[in-house]
């Protein structure tokens, strides 16, 4: 149990007896959101189920595998967070997952991303569900209470494009989001899944697109940055804002525009995974913070 955990107040006051069925859901939920982020289209430059978009080496049925792969992860991650355990712990269970992603795939980088980020969120709500905070805070700041001095100091992972990118054109990244309690999510994703939504019923997957390049159009995703340099990002930031401005999916004939600038980010060879990983938070956040009605 980290330091931080024994000596907050706030763990004498939330601590209650741990509720496994609810720790073991929490993985699962967070494997079901891969699965809706890959089942989302038009996505520009993304695998989907229906094409590989801007990548030769991964399709539907690497992301299904590495899925399914990282599953028990996210539930180890719950159950470690609600246990009190600290990011050094988080930190070894995510490096086991990133294993079991790449054997999953032959070696192709599906979700080292999600990871990061939806195990986090997987930790936080494990850390909710076992009584070691207060259940009330949302999950981003769950985690930025918890461990985000540790996110901040933690090892840099020398290899990975976003930090190489990261560092090369001074961006923020997946680190800083963390850290700060996903503000992307819960001031970007989130507000447009929700409104769209409500603004069109019965359509999940319209919701999902809109909220996929609302995301695009505002984050600084390495990603792009790695791909396309700083005139990828701003072509993919401004195509996608000009798609939101216009109307987005509330606009007749939406799924063609959109089609249309899926495939302008595959003749550039442009693909926002960053963004993909927080649509499938956003999706993850969603499915724990939902009002009541």
């Amino acid at each position: 149990m980290t330091a931080a955990l024994a000596r907050s107040p706030e763990r004498a006051l939330w601590r209650h007896p741990q509720r496994r069925d609810d720790v073991s859901a929490i993985g699962d939920s967070a494997a079901d959101c891969l699965i809706m982020e890959l089942e989302t289209w038009p996505k520009p430059g993304l695998v989907s189920h229906v094409d590989n978009g801007s990548h030769d080496d991964m399709d539907a049925g690497t992301f299904r595998r590495s899925a399914a792969a990282i599953k028990p992860y996210f539930r180890q991650l719950a159950d470690a967070a609600a246990r009190g355990c600290g990011m050094g712990r988080l930190r070894i269970i995510g490096l086991e997952a990133e294993s079991a992603m790449l054997a999953a795939t032959s070696g192709v980088n599906t979700h080292r991303g999600a990871i990061f980020g939806l195990g986090l969120l997987c930790a936080a709500a494990g850390a909710r569900a076992g009584g070691m905070i207060n259940p009330e805070l949302p999950l981003g700041d769950i985690v930025a209470r918890l461990w985000g001095d540790g996110i901040i100091d933690g090892p840099v992972v020398l290899h990975s494009h976003g930090n190489a990118a990261r560092r090369r054109f001074r961006a923020g990244g997946a680190r800083l989001e963390a850290a700060s309690g996903f503000p992307s999510v819960y001031r970007i994703g989130l507000p447009a899944l929700r409104k769209t939504e409500w603004a069109v019923p019965h359509e999940a997957e319209a919701a999902r697109v809109e909220a996929c390049f609302a995301l695009i159009a505002s984050v600084e995703d390495t990603n792009l940055l790695h791909r396309g340099r700083l005139d990828g990002l701003r072509f993919a930031r401004s195509t996608a804002r000009d798609f939101i401005d216009s109307g987005g999916v509330r606009r007749p004939g939406w799924r063609a525009r959109a089609q249309s600038i899926h495939d302008s980010f595959v003749a550039r060879r442009l693909s926002p995974g960053g963004s993909a990983d927080l649509l499938a938070m956003t999706l993850f956040v969603d499915a724990h913070e939902r009002p009541s009605p």
